[in-house]
This record gives C-alpha cells, structure tokens and sequence, in this order.
C-alpha cells in the first residue's frame, strides 16, 4: 500500500466512516482486555469480560477456542464490527502470542490501521518490535495505548524515547499520565486542553472528563495533589518544548504516532483512543492487486486473508475472513472466485460480534465479512464481480519447526489427512506429504501450535494424534521450469514433498542442503516464503 494519497475524490458517505484496524501488541499487555473495553463502550457487550476472572467471567468474549479459554491466550484473529458514534469500527483482534505471529502478519493485510498496545512498565518488547516492522512494510497508521498505567510504570519520558529510538517513529503525546501506580489519577487531554479523571470504584465506568482553560486554570487544584500538579505542568512543558507537534497528516503517512496513556481493565483512557480512531484514522485505503483498486469503485472485489474452522463446533463449517476492498456488497450477490473461475452465490455472511454472528444483509469497502463455506476460499482468494483480479502481498512463511504426525488408531489415517487438509487451508500449519513414506509432516512457526493442533485435532474430529521429531528442520518451497523441476525432484526424491497446494517442497535438515541445491541446480529457486495467491 502506497503512503495515503492525499487528493483522492470523497468517498461515499457509507465508505468514509468506517475504520478498519487491528490491536497489536507483546503478549500480557493487556490487548484482549482493552478489545473488550472497545466492545464495551461500542454497546456491543454489556459487561466486559475479565481474561483472568474466575470461572464463566473469564471466558472473554473474543476468545472462544476452547485452548484461548484454558489459557487466557489469544490465538485466531477474530473480527468484530460496531458502532461508535457516527463510525463503523471494523477491529480485527489479532494473536499476540509469538507462535502465531504468522496469522498476525496476514491480519495486517487486511487492515488500514493498528493500534499498539505498549505495557507501561515494559516499554516495547520483542513481539511488538516485529509486528511493527509488518505495519512499517505498510506504511500502516499507528496510534499507541499505553496500557497499565495503575500499577508502577516507567518514566513517561522514557517510555517514549524507547519507542521512538527502537521503532524510529515520531511520537507525539495525545495525553499526559498523572502519577503512576497507586497515585495515578487520570491523563491530562493535550489534544483538547481536558482532565480526564480515573474511577477506581467502578472498572466499566467512562472517566470523569473536566474541560478547563489549559493547564493553569485555577480548577486544576480542586482534583489533583498541589506536588502531582507542580510535577505535571513541568512535564507538559518539557514535552511540548522537546517532542513533535501532533500532525494529523503524518500519522496518516505512518510516520508519527500519537500515544495514550490509560489502563484498559478500569476502562480508563480508552474512549479517548476510540474518539482518537474515529478522528484521525484512516478512512478504507485502496488495496493492493495487479492494480490498485479504490474502495470507490462500484463493483464488489475482496479478498480472503483467513480461513476459521470449527467455529461452530456442531456443524463442521469453515468461515473465509473476507475484507472488501470496493463496492457496496448486498446479500445473495453472486461473486466470481477468481481461482475456480466458478460464480458463487453468497446467500449467508455474517457479521461478527465476537461469538456472536448475525447475518450481513448488506456491507460496504473496508468492512470484514465471513463466508461460510465447505473448503472451496483459501487464503489469498479473489472474490469479484467479474474481474479476473489477483490480490497480492498475503505472505506465506516457511516453517520452522517441522514434526512427522500419526493417528493413535492407523484405521483412522484416512480422517488424519482430512483434519490436516483443512488446518492447513486455514493457514494454521504447513502440511507436507513427503515423496517416501507414509504420514505426513506438519510444519508450524512456533511450538505452542503443535498443542494447538493436537488439541484442536482431538476435539473436533475425536482423534488422538500423535506428533514426533522428523529429521527435517525446515522446508523451502521449490520453482523453476517444469523440467528443470521434475528432473531436480526425482533426483531428490528423499526430501521432496507436496504441500496441500500440490507443489513441490525441499525439506532440509542443515543450511548445507540448500547451500548443495543452490550450486548444483542453478536453474532452481528455493524459496522461504510463497505469496498465497491464485
């Protein structure tokens, strides 16, 4: 996606309010909370659920795997659509647990903003520095919560030097934290001149905003501690002096980001984000294929950035995450699967609050729609209206932590291949059928996904599975001319495989097999990531 063009016509009303984002963050610092928060004050829930409640309270309301709620993880990116004021919010949830960051890289493909959640006390940490780098490939607008100001955190000063030295990005405070831990009481609004106090009584209560005449306004002394407000008037001046200037239209550009202070779980700091959203967030952006398509344009085109199965467990449904890159979509619409060259009538998506689904009569550029379906989208599918249009720039990374899998019961392989088949279309893992033997070899990028597809295997398909090391640590994806293929593969029959796509893999066990391939094959490409397209 190119920086946001600045002299694009006027979308069309319906378009123009609606803010596609995603929340990104290090795992634990708070992004499921401050998700249920943004629900909450969304009317889309009543009660925000507390991840680390006891019993039913924990089961949060965008988590429903049954691991997420053992684990109080987060690890399918779910959407959710809501109102907020005049605005449509589109918040795509996203796993901040580093096995799933591949899930998470694809998200962001789908998106026209982030939001980075920073833990106060923990500044950026190692996933968060990752998951910017996709955002930065963008060119994504950032806004920045810092989260848990109510227990003790960093210097404010620091926590923003550390973001700008590490991610190399302008920030720009939209709010000031008063005290910290025990003594925090509040922010004080830099975008609008307001206190906004903290009440610690009630978590689901809006802060208490006052609106004041700047910082010396005499009523300051009536809510905050005379030390507190000394301190605080010293820090504003300094950081008015010493950082940049809001600039709207840099954030747009992705190279500033304006941080907020607060504290998610007492619903503190989080409607000024939202309001932060809805103002200076980006409106749907055009989107990315052999041409650029603008979400203005008439005619209906998406693209499947995710594949969910189960997600109801009584009926074995699989649902296709499609974000809407133009158009107004109604339906019962018949679209074009660009892959299959097949029309299909899509007579029941659904939009998604939470657990909750509701059928779409209608949606428009920039929302996110499910499709259910019977494995027919993958990941990367085009849907159109005709065009025969390619998405690009959906990544598929290659493994790096590769196990062989058998069933408990051999009589069973057979629903083996089944449940692997449809892991693997929903982007959860790497299946190869080696060229030898029997079994198969399932690829994933971090370990906690073997649990996860042990578990997952079990209770959707009541298979008992059983995952063993394979003497192969990674897989390169193999291209070149069809000869030059088929000649290489029977030469190396030992470490080919097929991948659920059907084509050919190299599986290696040390650095020296590629190094080998590429001097002895100079016709041969292998890859370490392959573009889920058509």
């Amino acid at each position: 996606m190119s920086n946001i063009v600045l002299n694009r016509p006027d979308l069309p009303p319906e378009i123009a309010r609606r803010r596609t984002f995603a929340i990104i963050s290090h795992p634990d610092a708070g992004k499921t909370t401050l998700t249920e928060k943004f629900l909450l004050f969304g009317g889309a829930i009543q009660m925000a659920g507390q991840v680390r409640a006891k019993g039913e309270a924990r089961r949060t309301r965008s988590d429903f795997m049954q691991m997420e709620k053992d684990r109080g993880i987060s690890v399918s990116a779910s959407a959710m659509s809501f109102e907020f004021g005049r605005f449509r919010f589109n918040l795509v949830d996203t796993p901040g647990h580093s096995d799933f960051s591949e899930d998470t890289y694809r998200t962001l493909t789908a998106v026209d903003a982030a939001i980075m959640v920073i833990d106060g006390a923990k500044g950026v940490e190692s996933q968060t520095r990752k998951l910017f780098e996709v955002c930065r490939l963008r060119d994504l607008p950032i806004l920045t919560f810092c989260n848990k100001m109510d227990r003790e955190s960093r210097d404010t000063f620091d926590i923003i030097d550390e973001i700008q030295e590490n991610l190399a990005i302008d920030v720009t405070p939209a709010s000031w934290p008063i005290g910290m831990g025990v003594d925090f009481l509040g922010c004080y609004d830099l975008l609008h001149d307001r206190l906004e106090l903290m009440d610690r009584a009630d978590r689901n209560k809006v802060a208490e905003t006052i609106v004041l005449n700047g910082l010396e306004d005499p009523r300051m002394a009536d809510h905050i501690p005379a030390h507190q407000l000394a301190k605080l008037r010293e820090e504003i001046e300094m950081a008015r002096a010493l950082l940049p200037a809001f600039n709207p239209q840099s954030v747009l550009e992705g190279h500033m980001t304006p941080i907020w202070f607060g504290s998610a779980i007492n619903s503190f700091g989080v409607k000024e984000l939202m309001d932060g959203m809805a103002k200076y967030g980006p409106e749907p952006q055009p989107q990315r294929a052999e041409r650029e398509i603008a979400p203005e344009e008439t005619a209906v085109t998406g693209f499947v950035f995710k594949v969910q199965a189960n997600m109801d467990p009584k009926h074995r449904d699989r649902v296709a995450f499609v974000r809407l890159a133009s158009g107004h979509f109604e339906r019962g619409m018949k679209l074009l699967h660009v892959r299959s060259k097949k029309q299909m009538a899509v007579s029941n998506p659904v939009l998604f609050l939470a657990a909750d689904r509701e059928l779409a009569e209608e949606a428009w550029a920039g929302d996110i729609i499910g499709i259910p379906n019977h494995g027919q989208l993958r990941i990367g599918d085009a849907l159109t209206e005709g065009e025969a249009l390619r998405f690009t720039g959906i990544p598929s990374f290659a493994p790096e932590l590769l196990q062989t899998v058998r069933a408990g019961d051999p009589m069973k392989a057979k629903h083996l291949e089944k449940a692997l088949t449809q892991f693997a279309e929903e982007g959860a893992a790497k299946v190869f059928k080696p060229f030898f033997g029997a079994g198969f070899i399932v690829g994933v990028v971090g370990q906690l996904q073997f649990e996860v597809l042990a578990s997952r295997i079990e209770l959707e398909y009541g298979l008992p599975v059983r995952f063993e090391s394979s003497q192969f640590t990674s897989a390169r994806w193999v291209s070149g001319s069809k000869d030059a293929v088929e000649a290489f593969s029977l030469a190396n029959k030992q470490h080919i495989a097929h991948d659920s796509d059907g084509d050919v893999v190299f599986l290696t066990r040390l650095q020296w097999d590629i190094d080998r391939v590429v001097r002895d094959y100079p016709e041969i490409r292998l890859t370490a990531t392959k573009e889920m397209m058509v």
